[in-house]
């Protein structure tokens, strides 16, 4: 399929550059014009971001014939079906999906294009605001949780012309980063084998993309919760830089370490939602570090030639004490597509060094103290986020006249586990004397890292997303740490597959505030060796909508509850 013109979408992006926090995809317009004529659903398995745009731009397909095709793949495979159990992967279709496709190309019809996603359906995780649709957050007591306002990424969505199509299971309140399972829509199986896990939090999205649910999705992440789905659903998942883009608006799990950003079918699909997301917001201060990026860059920078004369350095650990009884299964098969993903990076021209980034340098130096703000954080977005919520559930815990997390475990239907519930609610308002060892030892985390990009004169760190492919209740991330604690950015991208036709990841780490410089390398990496392919669970709807017969490498997935 053709992909359109960096160029053409660079200008497109000026209009998604002035920040627009209002709704905007679901207002009328006056004196509409003709809506373009209507198309047979296109085929969108495998359909990106630039794919979608460019059928768009060349009148080959309409929103409405997106929408309809995406809300189709969602009714046949996202609950069981055949022998499989389903992917469980979205939460909320949008009441109003098809009403807002045909605003949309009753405006480009008259000429009026919002920005560069004008017309592209997305999903977002549930813990992002949407004024339109309910925030559960995973929790089936926040069920009904509607805000008055979209989050700023939804916003900046909107005002580049995306349209919202629904919101992505996750893992409850975005808690587990091995699986995703909420009390709201259940646990959300991996396309590529639906008896195993789609990985956490943002579990979700990243399934929904790779089955081709929505053209992208947005995710969350805390320790490795975007990178972590997207490594083990073959897709491209970019952790920005901390602070350039904004999670006001959202759930938190973590302020300290929460980042949102866009998993995707390809590198130029994530610089491009990278770039609408990127820049400064009052209603979120870690944003001031936008200031130090262009985010214009991150699609005119893309280049197939980024790699030659990089300097990375590859990360290798011995797995062998990974668990008690011993490595995961797999962990040598991905060790070894990894390494080849290392020589490819060679091949396209980097130099590729041993460096000391050691396991005990990790757990040592870059040091976060975990979410001891949890609670605190939740409980400042409930009181603090404009809303609306269930009769009588604010009033189940003390203080009555204001919803708290207290009140969503008293509901006493949550999913995550009773010691889980308990500690957290043990968790003490911040800050206070821990809170604040945590945050210094966090800053002296971020020194400590940004000394070794220096030290050793790096562009990137190399190393496996995940240490062992995708297992039945298991698929975490090795490095997550790296990221999340210091604030560097990093990426996900797919480097192959496992004898089993399991996913495997490789991981780019960059130096702070080098977003455009990291997702050059990723490119040129991608564009090289081109590993993704659709998983076959899910595969291409006929025209007459049926559900074809599914024949997957390890046949029929077991049902979870």
């Amino acid at each position: 399929m053709p992909v359109p013109t960096r160029a053409r979408r660079r200008t497109a992006l000026l209009a998604a550059t002035v920040l627009c926090l209002a709704p905007a995809a679901a207002a009328p317009v006056a004196a509409a014009p003709a809506v373009p004529a209507h198309h047979a659903p296109p085929p969108v398995l495998g359909l990106g971001v630039a794919d979608a745009v460019d059928l768009l731009e060349r009148g080959e397909t309409t929103s409405v014939d997106l929408v309809e095709a995406y809300l189709a793949r969602i009714a046949a495979y996202d609950d069981a079906y055949a022998d499989q159990p389903g992917l469980r992967s979205v939460v909320t279709v949008s009441p109003t999906a098809l009403e807002n496709a045909r605003l949309l190309d009753a405006e480009r019809a008259s000429g009026t294009v919002r920005g560069p996603l004008h017309g592209v359906p997305v999903l977002v995780k549930d813990n992002y605001a949407t004024y339109d649709m309910p925030t559960s957050a995973g929790s089936v007591a926040l069920a009904d949780y509607r805000t008055d306002d979209d989050s700023t990424a939804v916003a900046r969505l909107r005002a580049a012309g995306a349209l919202v199509l629904g919101k992505s299971n996750m893992s409850e309140f975005a808690w587990h980063g091995t699986f995703s399972e909420s009390s709201v829509r259940g646990y959300v199986n991996n396309p590529y084998d639906q008896s195993r896990s789609a990985s956490g939090s943002s579990g979700g999205a990243a399934a929904s993309v790779a089955a081709g649910f929505a053209a992208a999705g947005l995710g969350t992440d805390s320790c490795g919760s975007i990178i972590g789905p997207s490594a083990h659903q073959s897709l491209v998942g970019y952790r920005p830089t901390m602070g350039l883009t904004s999670v006001a608006g959202i759930v938190p799990l973590s302020l300290r370490q929460d980042v949102s950003g866009p998993m995707t079918l390809t590198v130029e699909d994530a610089a491009l939602l990278g770039s609408v997301l990127a820049g400064y917001d009052p209603a979120d201060p870690q944003t001031v570090v936008a200031d130090d990026q262009d985010p214009s860059t991150f699609v005119d920078g893309l280049s197939d030639t980024a790699l030659e004369g990089k300097r990375i350095g590859v990360v290798r650990w011995d797995f062998s004490g990974s668990t008690p009884d011993g490595p995961r299964p797999g962990t040598g098969e991905v060790t070894q597509v990894v390494e080849r993903a290392v020589a490819d990076l060679a091949a396209q021209g980097a130099e590729v060094v041993e460096v000391p980034f050691t396991r005990e340098f990790v757990t040592g130096q870059l040091a976060s103290g975990g979410w001891i703000d949890m609670r605190a954080s939740v409980d400042a977005f409930l009181a603090e986020t404009p809303a609306r919520w269930p009769e009588g559930l604010a009033e189940l815990t003390a203080p009555e006249d204001r919803l708290t997390f207290s009140d969503v475990v008293a509901d006493g239907r949550s999913a995550l586990s009773e010691e889980t519930r308990r500690s957290w609610l043990e968790l003490a308002d911040v800050p206070n004397p821990d809170y604040d060892e945590a945050v210094a030892a966090q800053e002296a985390g971020k020194a400590a890292v940004d000394a070794f990009f220096a030290e050793h004169d790096l562009d990137a760190l190399a190393m496996p997303t995940s240490e062992a492919p995708t297992a039945a209740d298991w698929a975490g991330t090795t490095f997550c740490d790296v990221g999340a604690n210091t604030g560097v950015p990093s990426i996900s991208l797919p480097a192959g597959f496992t004898s089993e036709g399991l996913p495997v990841g490789l991981e780019l780490v960059a130096p702070r505030s080098t977003d455009a410089t990291m997702l050059a390398m990723a490119y040129d990496y991608e564009q090289a060796t081109g590993h993704r392919r659709p998983p076959a669970s899910t595969p291409e709807l006929p025209a007459d909508g049926t559900v074809p017969e599914v024949v997957t490498p390890t046949g029929p997935a077991r049902e979870r509850g």
